[in-house]
């Protein structure tokens, strides 16, 4: 791994760590019992709020948007993405680096 691919790998751990504390404070708050239903039905609610946010902002609905708006529901989407892959003990980072950085290898 490079020091490019560890930064990236130490970044993500660390909006892990944030999300699972903000995913706290807000299971305490509110009395959510975060099981399966829920981490999959907040990233699908979160991914369908990005469609709505984009769509706003390309002038495709009688609603209008700003990138201020997308920038925030990407915000979710990856807070929760995030949060789903602790969930399962995966290591998004490595995962990403595993998977895409296999694209970069070949393009040498």
């Amino acid at each position: 791994m490079n020091d490019n691919q560890e930064r990236t790998v130490r970044d993500l751990n660390q909006l892990t760590s944030a999300a699972k504390r903000v995913s706290d404070l807000y299971a305490r708050r509110f009395g959510v019992t975060r099981d399966a239903a829920w981490y999959l039905g907040k990233m699908t609610e979160e991914l369908g709020e990005v469609t709505s946010a984009y769509l706003n902002l390309a002038g495709q609905t009688r609603k209008d948007g700003s990138k201020s708006d997308l920038e925030n529901e990407v915000a979710d989407l990856l807070g929760f993405l995030l949060l789903f892959a602790d969930w399962q003990g995966i290591d998004a980072g490595a995962a990403f680096e595993r998977k895409w950085g296999a694209y970069l290898t070949e393009d040498k």
